[in-house]
């Protein structure tokens, strides 16, 4: 009986295999290709990297190019001319990332369902409808009248559609395997994409809905305090009190506020009747060196591979080292022979919601400034992995696109119908000429004129040069609006709700050589409340820029070691301000909590408000912060229709300076609770919720785990990521590592007219093989705090063990 069991079980195990070597399985094909010795996925396996010499050959290119990677696998390329660069750097990075630059662009422009299935019909209709393929389009008309940056993204496309003209299956990316799909044609279009989908991920932030629902449901007063406020801490990117010294543009607002008919549908909160991303810059009066020293750490979704890839680009005319995202020519961020630049993201309002007032139900025509006008209408088609394609139409306004034209949305939908989308992403643009410019940049008015056509997105960039400029500058264009236009759904009909004028480059935001000798930006408000434009009320909390500007304000004689150090520094503002008063309400309560609950509030009263991995307070500091947030907002916000809710420095400014607030009352209780009584509740809360999901051994609470730092797959592929990494930091801290979310490229650099010195380190590697030994190579450099010293070459090397591998297109 044992052995017809076995015989059966064998029978249905071969059975399986013939079935998924014949047969696809949702979105993986079959697997007979995958596996088959010689062309599946033991071809891509690489035990060591690859040394000696390469010599290619030279189709596509003017004269010869060298590339030497060295001992990280960082490319450094050195052309005669601008066409063999770029064409040099396509080819090289997608030898590297191929698939990592054809997911992002499919994710942008919404083609994803063709490769992963028809489960994602929906995300590439979202796509379609926010217009990132329209905002791609328009970008290349731009481009097009751009004969140098044409140009380059020609040769760019060239250079890897040349690499990829030399795959067979064999030597396909593994996961093109896995998914059974082909590289597609790289062409200048998927570029102007990629740099959408970065206005996307940086710009494309807006809680106009939410915003008017809340305003429905608490009133403008409650917006007004909670959400548009500014906090007493906070410090702006622009040092307070800078003089802005222009006459600026005037706007017509309307007399009342727009509330948009989806609003309708909330009924006011009638309360009780007794209730009431990193960067920085010093000069050398602050260095032990004399000369300015630049850091930078930009804060954003860590994936496995990274989304940066390093390089070094040479020509006779130009040297520059840095970091590129794939499938865009030229360095982002980074630093030449005279010059240094990081970033940090803005976060102004740059994307607005308007409600359309349609003719009739034909919807051929809408209402704007007391005339019916002509709707425009694109056809969208998503190609599937089932084969049958989908179509939707767009209703195109003078605004934008119109998200949602046929269905009907409840009012617990995100997105209402009949709103359509005025976002600088659909603005015809040509970012790549800033960063071109950047690259070849020799003192601070070329870095200050690189950004002159710069729009989206909008990025707070510091410099240092040689010259001993430090500088800040708010790179981007914003539409002159009224306060809090924007804010909240506007009236499609009327044109006061238009962008009709940008603010013009030289009155944006920027400080040159300030007295105190550094700048710093951390996404906070870009300047004090003197600044005469509306920008937007929703950025960063205080901590970190107040954090960042409170150490820079005590040093001295600083070197590029005192910054590694600030850049792994896991200080807590929130802590240091909140978890003093939250003790003190937990004083009294004591003696109703268990002995070992004691000893936790032990270890908080003498924690140093450090969120270091190897600790268990800041787990229990945080989850305690998570638990009493949502006893405050959750019974109010977000309940039964999205909401915006206020920033945590806000809700901490209330229970500091307002803890009779009635907003602590949870109306749908028939008590009246009190701030005290949800402090308690919500330890209580918080310890129940860290035993059960991490046990009740202490140890297992290390912030490290607790913080769950994992750098999954671009494509969600399953042991394609590098999981569980042991982590400090948090979002408030300076080393805002939170989840999977953090600094995603670190960099210092000192300016030296002798020679620059730099050191970075990005979490990943340089391969995008997951088989590869350089996949994950930096992430524990990156986890420690260590940095690279970043080999900034002026001439050729020599072939050697410092660059073990050349290639040589001849």
């Amino acid at each position: 009986m044992a052995k017809k069991i076995s015989l059966l079980i064998s029978l249905l195990a071969a059975l399986i295999i013939y079935v998924l070597y014949s047969n696809a399985v949702g979105p993986l094909p079959a697997a007979g290709h995958f596996f088959h010795p010689s062309g599946g996925f033991w071809a891509n396996a690489e035990t060591k990297m690859i040394k000696g010499e390469l010599r290619l050959p030279a189709d596509g290119l003017q004269e010869p190019v060298d590339v030497y990677f060295d001992g990280r696998g960082v490319p450094h390329i050195f052309a005669q001319n601008d066409h063999d660069l770029y064409f040099a750097q396509g080819y090289i990075t997608a030898r590297d990332r191929l698939f990592q630059m054809e997911l992002q662009i499919r994710a942008a422009g919404g083609f994803l369902s063709e490769w992963l299935g028809d489960d994602l019909i929906a995300y590439d209709r979202h796509q379609r409808r926010l217009g990132m393929l329209y905002g791609a389009e328009r970008a290349m008309e731009a481009i097009g009248t751009d004969e140098t940056i044409s140009g380059i993204l020609d040769a760019y496309a060239a250079g890897v559609n040349a690499y990829i003209a030399t795959l067979s299956y064999e030597k396909f990316p593994l996961e093109y395997k896995v998914l059974g799909v082909e590289p597609q044609e790289w062409k200048p279009l998927h570029t102007a994409l990629l740099l959408k989908y970065m206005t996307q991920m940086l710009a494309g932030r807006n809680a106009a809905v939410e915003t008017s629902n809340t305003i429905a449901f608490l009133g403008e007063d409650f917006v007004n305090s909670y959400l548009s406020k500014r906090p007493e801490l906070m410090d702006p990117i622009i040092p307070p009190g800078t003089e802005w010294n222009f006459e600026p543009i005037q706007t017509d607002r309307p007399d009342s506020i727009y509330m948009a008919g989806f609003t309708n549908q909330i009924e006011p909160w009638k309360p009780h009747p007794f209730n009431g991303s990193n960067n920085w810059v010093v000069d050398g009066s602050k260095t032990a060196n004399g000369h300015p020293i630049l850091a930078n750490d930009m804060h954003l979704n860590m994936s496995a591979p990274s989304i940066w890839y390093e390089v070094q680009l040479h020509t006779p005319d130009h040297n520059v080292y840095g970091v590129t995202l794939q499938g865009t020519p030229t360095v982002i961020v980074g630093f030449n022979e005279y010059i240094a630049w990081g970033s940090t993201n803005t976060g102004a309002d740059v994307m607005d919601w308007l409600e359309i007032t349609f003719q009739d139900d034909e919807k051929s025509h809408y209402l704007f400034d007391g005339e019916w006008l002509p709707v425009d209408k694109r056809i969208e088609t998503i190609p599937t992995k089932s084969g049958e394609a989908v179509t939707d139409t767009i209703l195109f306004t003078h605004h934008g696109p119109v998200y949602e034209s046929v269905a009907e949305t409840p009012v617990t939908e995100g997105i209402q119908q009949n709103l359509a989308l005025r976002w600088i992403a659909h603005d015809p643009s040509n970012e790549l000429l800033t960063f071109y410019k950047l690259n070849r940049a020799q003192n601070y008015d070329d870095f200050k004129d690189a950004f002159r056509s710069y729009k989206a997105p909008a990025q707070n960039m510091n410099y240092a040069g040689i010259d001993g400029n430090i500088a800040i500058q708010t790179g981007g264009q914003f539409p002159v609006k009224w306060e809090f236009q924007g804010r909240t759904v506007g009236d499609g009909s009327d044109p006061r709700y238009d962008w009709s004028e940008f603010i013009p480059y030289e009155q944006n935001p920027y400080s040159l050589n300030p007295e105190r000798g550094f700048l710093s930006a951390a996404n906070q408000f870009p300047t004090d409340e003197t600044y005469p434009y509306y920008l937007g009320d929703d950025f960063a909390p205080y901590e970190r820029g107040r954090r960042i500007n409170d150490l820079l304000a005590g040093m001295d004689n600083i070197t590029t070691d005192d910054f590694a150090g600030m850049l792994m520094d896991t200080f807590s503002y929130h802590a240091y301000k909140l978890l003093p008063v939250l003790l003190e309400h937990m004083q009294p309560e004591r003696p109703k909590l268990e002995s070992r609950e004691r000893g936790f509030l032990d270890l908080l009263a003498d924690w140093d408000y450090m969120n270091e991995g190897n600790l268990i307070e800041p787990s229990i500091f945080s989850r305690w912060w998570i638990e009493l947030n949502r006893a405050i907002w959750n019974n109010k916000l977000g309940v039964n229709f999205p909401t915006r809710r206020p920033w945590r420095d806000i809700t901490v400014d209330m229970i500091l300076n307002d803890p009779d607030s009635p907003l602590f009352n949870n109306e749908q209780t028939e008590e009246t609770e009190t701030l005290g009584d949800l402090i308690f509740s919500s330890f209580q809360n918080a310890i129940t919720y860290l035993n059960e999901r991490y046990g009740e051994a202490p140890e297992e609470w290390l912030w490290g785990y607790v913080n769950n730092t994992n750098l999954n797959h671009i494509g969600q592929i399953p042991g394609m990521g590098i999981m569980d990494v042991f982590t400090g930091g948090g979002p408030e801290s300076v080393n805002a590592i939170y989840g999977s979310h953090g600094p995603s490229w670190r960099m210092i650099v000192e300016l030296d007219p002798a020679g620059i010195r730099a050191y970075g380190v990005y979490p990943g590697g340089q391969s995008g093989n997951p088989t590869s030994t350089t996949y994950d190579e930096f992430v524990e450099t990156w986890r420690t705090g260590g940095l690279y010293e970043l080999l900034f070459l002026k001439n050729k090397p020599i072939p050697g063990s410092e660059f073990p591998l050349t290639i040589h297109f001849e």
